[in-house]
């Protein structure tokens, strides 16, 4: 079989329907829109989920949860993450952000106590855990709430 040899199946291929154009077309006059009604009009037909009146199966069906718009999300950093960074250096988003450890900094960054850090750091963020703050001070660093 060759490029050129192709063919399409039989019935893969249909002609659009060609809609009010005279009696004999089996589509003229009201154009397979039916006589009156809804259907008939232009701009006419029901919206998805329209039960002629009755109340659509969305609005019968409880209602659970909601979201609270308030709620403020940290970008995440783990102790041992923060062993990239020299003896004595100030980590702080920016330079989270550039070292690539978070991607956005989005309502402030959080530090957990996950893993063990060996070098003595100025850690600035928007919250600690304990058992982080526990951790860095044991380290002989200092921690900044911003």
């Amino acid at each position: 079989m060759k490029l050129h040899e192709l063919q399409y199946t039989e019935g893969a291929r249909k002609a659009r329907k060609r809609v009010g154009r005279g009696t004999s077309s089996g589509n003229g006059k009201t154009a397979g829109r039916g006589q009156k009604g809804q259907g008939a009009r232009s701009g006419g037909g029901k919206k998805p989920g329209f039960e002629g009146g009755q109340t659509p199966l969305f609005m019968r069906l409880p209602k659970r949860g909601f979201t609270n718009y308030t709620r403020k999300e940290y970008a995440i950093v783990n102790l041992e993450t923060l062993n990239k960074f020299e003896d004595g250096a100030t980590v702080n988003a920016a330079a989270l952000k550039e070292a690539g450890i978070i991607k956005k900094e989005l309502d402030g960054v959080k530090v957990l106590g996950n893993g063990a850090i060996e070098k003595k750091l100025t850690v600035q963020a928007a919250k600690f855990s304990k058992s982080a703050v526990a951790a860095i001070e044991a380290a002989g660093g200092k921690t900044e709430v911003i």
